[in-house]
């Protein structure tokens, strides 16, 4: 049998994308790959100097690209700010949840409010914009909410125990939400990158002995990049995937494997 690949377009052309806490580093790279494949993006973060951000990312040309500061500690900003970001798209097609923050402690000192503050913004966040986006998106029957996971979500990593939590939370969040909407035609997937060269991992790339022994462990051996999480990405929006539900899909150079 032939498989009919009309209804299996990369285009992403004219959809309307909300990216939450999409002004880090892996979250930039997104928004980028994004907006080049023609997505009208809105992206709330809690960045304090968001506007510069944006004239940073120097993409002026094309489809709708702007931001909201958003307090994702705070769930009433976050709604109000939801909210306005589907007014200025007009409708919800993408969801991109990639906020996250971590802090390194050892459990036994790990401080409790630091532990809240953490799920609040890795978890709690992210299922509220979750719900939201749900709420949208079952109103015509389609839509595609793409997590961020990590590879914490498969192991617990070292003196991390909220980030491991809380990214263990997302991965079991994804597939709690296809099975409750795959259905209904929403599908809910997740990437989990491994060991990315970003802000949040420069404190082990500039340890020569843990970066070696993590590097090690790559079958690729080489970190990843931003870009490498963007085919992914574009794929899970695109039409191409959508017989994909609740897959955590690891973009990490093999890790996993070894």
């Amino acid at each position: 049998m032939v498989s009919d690949m009309t209804n299996h377009s990369f285009d992403l052309s004219g959809r309307k994308a909300l990216v939450s806490g999409g002004a880090g580093d892996l979250g930039s790279a997104m928004v980028a790959a994004l907006h080049d494949a023609g997505v009208n993006v809105v992206v709330l973060d809690c960045i304090t100097d968001i506007d510069q951000w944006v004239a940073k990312l120097n993409l002026l040309q094309g489809p709708l690209l702007t931001a909201i500061r958003v307090d994702l500690t705070d769930r009433n900003d976050l709604v109000q700010g939801f909210n306005r970001a589907v007014e200025i798209l007009g409708g919800l097609d993408i969801l991109i949840n990639c906020q996250g923050i971590q802090r390194r402690y050892p459990p036994e000192e790990f401080p409790l409010e630091i532990w809240d503050e953490i799920i609040e913004i890795n978890l709690t966040s992210v299922f509220e914009v979750c719900q939201l986006a749900g709420r949208e998106m079952l109103k015509k029957g389609r839509g595609k909410i793409i997590n961020i996971a990590s590879m914490q979500s498969f192991n617990g990593g070292v003196n991390i125990p909220a980030y491991a939590a809380s990214k263990g939370g997302v991965a079991i969040l994804t597939k709690s939400l296809c099975n409750a909407w795959a259905s209904r035609g929403i599908n809910v997937n997740a990437i989990a990158p491994g060991y990315f060269d970003t802000k949040m991992t420069a404190g082990l790339k500039a340890d020569p002995v843990r970066y070696q022994q993590i590097l090690e462990r790559i079958p690729a051996r080489r970190w990843g990049t931003p870009g490498d999480i963007c085919g992914p990405l574009l794929f899970l929006a695109s039409p191409a995937s959508n017989y994909l539900n609740g897959v955590v899909l690891p973009v990490d150079g093999g890790m996993l494997s070894t």
